[in-house]
């Protein structure tokens, strides 16, 4: 039986923010572009992500105050990469990521607005800035997706309230404190109004922010600009003919099917996070690893590159970037992993402890650090390690999933997700800690937090640490007392928010072969290309600034050579 052929300029394989920005750019530039998707939805981890987007040197710095330079990027970056510094991959990224907001902004619905206040990771070293590097997606209206919208993936749950409404920091509070004041109730009202609206058509909110923003702005983007969109679409194979990577076959419908693309192949489809197997030899704690990736991202593209003659780097420090992660299992069985990003171990008043009740590592250093502090600890000692907080501490700030306010948390502690005693020495028993260490841990912190110095681990030391305190809290906005029973302690494992090795590629994202060669037609960006940070973490959208650039780059370059094919 002959299979249904479909020929188009560009195939892009995943509609992250990589992919996504891969086909846009090619279709700005004349290309005829299909994107196809494994999941039933698209925008990847993309969507479920915050959506921070580092670029050094963007044109909205000035806008927030802050002078930069390639120069002190680069500088940075190599204090952070140390040996592991790839100068053509770091320096195409340079300079082309200001390049790639300025394309974005005058061609498609994408606006990324700085923030004035967002430390890079590591504040103290040479070339570090104290913000506009990075840089959010604008809230946005998902109704301009029209029937669309319902195809881009669900935002975690966790970070959502009432089951479908997406807020940020100012909308949390105005919710929790609606009301305190006439502003906190308009604002509340407001949102609750069309939530309530939206959820009747769409059956989610329609604001969007974080990572949903930025797949809503681009998608439309890409379907304004005429590309064509697959989803639950399986990739079986990827051929070469007349010595170029330009031949699909795929699987749609329960139908196998034939796609030509003339001028180039990317491969876009989130790495290998979700994938166990293939994780494995990059992990330290396989066995306890919780990763937070959708579970499409199984690295099949990896695997079909690799048999093109593509080679996986072998230059990352660390094969994925870390978070901890907590793990609720229901009652029926779902388990419910929640990211520890910033929402509370920077927070004044929780540390976190090992097996033996003892701290290990700075709580406010970013997650990537966090994990590695976990997994640096002195006998496996933090492996897993428990979050430990007051009464006050909880309802102001949450933890895990255990939400601010006065909401109810029996279902938490019945699954044994949220541990709950009145003593700190009962706590310790309940998590299976030293009672003796815990309570000596829990009063020498108290001691820090009154004279606002952490000799231990320098919480709230730096500029970093300081931006996710809490910044009305004195004297120091890291460190305050655990004082107020009853206590309550959260049990952490390693994770991660997706993997760092990918193929080898050039600096425009050219997949290259075992002689270091250019497998002509194949490209790779996002996490199928290996990280431009080479597993390291110095900074906050360090994975989605590539994403964007890169892809930006092979559209470009795809849409050069459409005349050239």
């Amino acid at each position: 039986m002959r299979q249904e052929l479909h020929e188009f300029d560009v195939c892009v394989l995943g509609s992250g923010a990589a992919g996504l920005a891969a086909a846009f750019s090619a279709a700005q530039g004349g290309c005829k572009v299909l994107v196809i998707e494994k999941a039933p939805v698209f925008g990847g981890s993309t969507a479920i992500s915050g959506g921070v987007v580092w670029i050094p040197c963007n044109a909205g710095m000035k806008d927030v105050g802050i002078d930069d330079s390639p120069d002190a990027a680069r500088a940075y970056l190599r204090n952070v990469l140390g040996n592991r510094y790839r100068e053509d991959l770091v320096d195409s990224f340079l300079a082309h990521g200001p390049e790639m907001v300025n394309f974005m902004h005058r061609h498609s619905e994408l606006r990324l607005v700085p923030r004035a206040l967002a430390p890079d990771y590591y504040p103290d070293l040479e070339g570090a800035v104290l913000g506009g590097r990075a840089m959010d997606p604008q809230v946005y209206d998902g109704r301009r997706l029209g029937k669309w919208f319902r195809k881009v993936r669900f935002p975690l749950r966790e970070f959502m309230v009432f089951n479908g409404l997406m807020v940020g920091r100012a909308e949390i509070d105005h919710l929790l404190g609606t009301f305190r004041t006439p502003q906190d109730f308009a604002k509340s009202v407001g949102l609750m109004a069309g939530f309530l609206r939206d959820r009747l058509r769409y059956g989610r909110g329609t604001r969007v922010l974080m990572g949903n923003a930025l797949v809503a702005q681009l998608m439309k983007s890409a379907l304004d600009a005429g590309v064509e969109f697959w989803n639950a679409t399986e990739t079986l194979e990827i051929q070469r003919h007349d010595g170029r990577a330009n031949t699909l076959k795929v699987r749609r419908n329960h139908q196998e099917a034939t796609v030509r693309a003339r001028t180039g192949i990317v491969l876009a489809t989130g790495g290998a996070a979700a994938n166990a197997q293939m994780m494995a030899p990059d992990l330290k704690t396989p066995d306890m690893h919780l990763t937070m990736a959708p579970k499409e991202n199984t690295g099949e593209m990896i695997r079909l590159a690799l048999k093109l003659g593509a080679v996986l780097d072998d230059n990352v420090e660390d094969g994925a970037n870390y978070a901890p992660v907590s793990q609720h299992v229901t009652p029926q069985g779902q388990k419910i992993r929640f990211p520890h990003l910033f929402l509370d171990r920077p927070k004044p008043g929780l540390i976190a402890v090992g097996r033996n009740g003892r701290r290990f590592t700075n709580e406010a250093s970013s997650y990537h650090a966090f994990v590695q502090g976990m997994l640096n600890a002195p006998d496996a000692v933090a492996l897993p390690a428990h979050l430990v907080c007051d009464a006050a501490f909880l309802r102001r700030y949450g933890m895990g999933l255990v939400r601010p306010g006065l909401q109810a948390r029996a279902k938490y502690i019945a699954s044994g997700y949220l541990k709950k005693a009145d003593t700190i020495t009962d706590l310790a028993a309940q998590i299976g800690v030293s009672p003796a260490a815990l309570v000596d841990e829990v009063e020498k912190h108290n001691r820090f937090a009154a004279a606002g110095e952490d000799p231990d681990f320098g919480k709230g030391s730096n500029a970093y640490d300081r931006a996710q305190g809490d910044a009305g809290h004195r004297p120091n906005p890291c460190l305050g007392p655990i004082t107020k029973a009853p206590f309550f302690s959260i049990t952490v494992h390693p994770g991660d928010i997706g993997p760092t090795r990918g193929l080898v590629t050039d600096g425009t994202a050219h997949v290259l072969d075992q002689d270091g060669a250019v497998i002509l037609g194949l490209y790779a960006c996002g996490n199928d290309m290996n990280s431009v940070m080479a597993g390291t973490y110095p900074a906050a959208g360090i994975t989605l600034g590539p994403a964007l650039t890169f892809g930006y780059l092979i559209g470009r370059d795809l849409a050069g050579r459409l005349t050239a094919v």
